[in-house]
């Protein structure tokens, strides 16, 4: 059985991207494309098999996969290349909010998974719920199995209360922040294990409630009517 067909991460891919990272031009790339077209089909199988195992549990519309191609018109850093592999998992429909996210990368592979840039309406309704009543997430968020897996709530925050809301607000930590996200790390053993396809799965399977949770509210006003035609 071809590592394909296994869905396996292979050492190969990694060592590839510890060359890039210390080969990282345009003529080192050219002469390794061959090989990195190779790793590039081995690694979209790796995805497309996770998406189908989320198709199993969730309603997945597309994934993404991000070009290994860096753009470096606004950036200091003029490399040309990513050193890692990375793909989004989008859900489907007005109802059902929040993605997925996979970064492989030596010594740094993670998975992530929430709201990473929610716009002006979606963060104000958010923080409004908050403010309301924290005891569903809260409850979501404290529960063993969610802890062991995505521990605590990660991403940017303002250093005080937004405008409008109260800096002494017993839920004040959740209704300053601007991302709501989990993320999970794995070490290059875990990623390269013939369980890290099943592992990943099981770990978004767990995020479940907290996107149920943020779907609804963000599908229905305060007064839990819903905002759907």
């Amino acid at each position: 059985m071809s590592r394909i067909q296994q869905q396996l991460i292979t050492k190969d891919v990694f060592q590839f991207l510890e060359n890039l990272k210390k080969n990282n031009s345009r003529e080192w790339f050219a002469e390794h494309k061959t090989e990195f077209k190779e790793l590039e089909t081995e690694v979209k199988s790796f995805y497309s098999a996770l998406m189908n195992k989320l198709k199993a549990h969730d309603d997945i519309e597309k994934l993404k996969m991000f070009r290994i191609y860096r753009d470096v018109r606004f950036s200091k850093d003029k490399t040309p290349y990513k050193t890692h592999f990375a793909g989004s998992f989008s859900r489907a429909g007005q109802r059902l909010r929040g993605g997925y996210y996979l970064r492989l990368k030596p010594k740094e592979t993670f998975i992530a998974a929430g709201f990473w840039e929610p716009n002006k309406e979606d963060l104000f309704r958010i923080r409004k719920e908050f403010e309301t009543d924290a005891s569903e997430i809260r409850a979501i968020m404290d529960k063993k199995s969610f802890k062991e897996v995505w521990g605590d709530m990660q991403g940017d925050e303002l250093k005080t209360a937004p405008s409008g809301f109260d800096k002494d607000h017993p839920n004040i930590d959740l209704i300053k922040r601007k991302q709501f996200i989990f993320i999970k790390n794995f070490s290059d053993k875990e990623v390269m294990s013939p369980n890290f396809l099943t592992n990943v799965d099981l770990a978004f399977q767990e995020i479940r409630p907290y996107f149920n949770l943020m779907s609804d509210i963000l599908t229905t006003n305060l007064n839990g009517e819903s905002l759907l035609d």
